[in-house]
């Protein structure tokens, strides 16, 4: 198998050949025919977050076929179409999985960070992690989905059921999310970076009532706002743009610093929380939601060798929707 694999955290990935491995009791082999890239994997990348066990292969927004099972696996056969996304295993036993909330596991392993990932020809999975996907859509499409898609939904749960709804940073989670709250009635507010024009008009062509950069005001106060720009920066802009009882969710899994902020901006039962990783309870809502509000992903290709480029881009933001790596 080849695979782009992460030696050193802050150094390109690099370009590896690697024995094939068979899936271990319980697992499956997937052969890849598609691996999103997310904001997550530059955070792995760049040495953003702890204890990154490399070597590792990062990508947890895969989309492949099953060809090889593991001892005692039943649930896939062989050809079937699965997706892999960030949670790859929970222990099942711990105070948090007994209580249905899998993902704040005290031992998790995560797909991409702490075992390896999808900037490959293959992977070996849990199969109890693992998603079916049926065989509507393509495989491109379908990947930004397993992660972006994922945790935009459960950020857009956690937000609660207000109609106005600020989306910060409008990348590949928020161009998901936009469509499925259009879908539900609400009224999008999209905030970009200051002079991305280029977001804004896109966020339009989404539904977006209104789009503007992060420092402006929305002409009307929100009733939630989710930040999925890692700048700490927003939230105290977020939470002067909620309404008293709103809501304010950090959907992604780092953040620069929050700055101090003084308390009449909580003030008012506002709320302020994070969403961590995600459940497959979260999987089976989000694919049962879109078979009947489809949303359309919008996808940049890029060949699994130019995984450093894909990187590059998302980091500048060169580009609109989701970046997807095709072996």
């Amino acid at each position: 198998m080849q695979a782009m694999v992460l030696k050193h955290p802050g150094t390109p990935l690099t370009w590896t050949v690697l024995p094939q491995r068979q899936p271990a009791p319980g697992e499956i082999r997937v052969r890849i025919s598609a691996c999103g890239v997310c904001r997550t994997d530059l955070h792995v990348v760049d040495g953003e977050l702890p204890a990154i066990p490399v070597p590792i292969i990062p990508g947890h927004e895969i989309v492949g076929r099953v060809d090889a099972l593991g001892e005692g696996v039943s649930r896939f056969r062989l050809g079937e179409r699965v997706g892999i996304p960030w949670l790859g295993y929970s222990c099942g036993a711990c105070i948090y999985c007994a209580n249905g909330r899998e993902n704040l596991c005290n031992q998790p392993l995560f797909t991409g960070y702490t075992r390896d990932g999808g900037f490959a020809t293959h992977t070996i999975a849990d199969a109890r992690f693992a998603m079916a996907l049926g065989e509507e859509g393509e495989d491109t499409h379908l990947a930004p989905l397993l992660c972006a898609g994922l945790i935009g939904w459960r950020s857009l749960v956690a937000a609660g059921d207000g109609k106005a709804l600020g989306l910060y940073g409008f990348g590949a989670a928020a161009h998901i999310v936009a469509q499925v709250a259009r879908s539900q009635g609400r009224r999008v507010f999209a905030f970009t970076r200051p002079g991305d024009a280029t977001s804004q008009t896109f966020a339009r062509g989404l539904g977006a009532v209104w789009a503007g950069p992060s420092e402006e005001m929305p002409p009307e106060e929100l009733d939630a706002a989710i930040l999925f720009a890692p700048d700490g920066a927003l939230v105290p802009r977020a939470l002067r743009a909620v309404r008293k009882g709103g809501r304010v969710i950090c959907g992604g899994i780092h953040m620069s610093d929050i700055p101090g902020f003084s308390y009449d901006l909580l003030w008012g039962e506002r709320q302020l929380a994070s969403v961590a990783n995600l459940t497959r309870q979260d999987g089976l809502e989000f694919l049962a939601f879109i078979k009947h509000f489809p949303v359309k992903t919008r996808v940049n290709l890029y060949k699994l060798s130019d995984a450093n480029r894909a990187l590059d881009d998302l980091r500048a933001g060169r580009f609109e929707g989701a970046a997807v790596l095709v072996p």
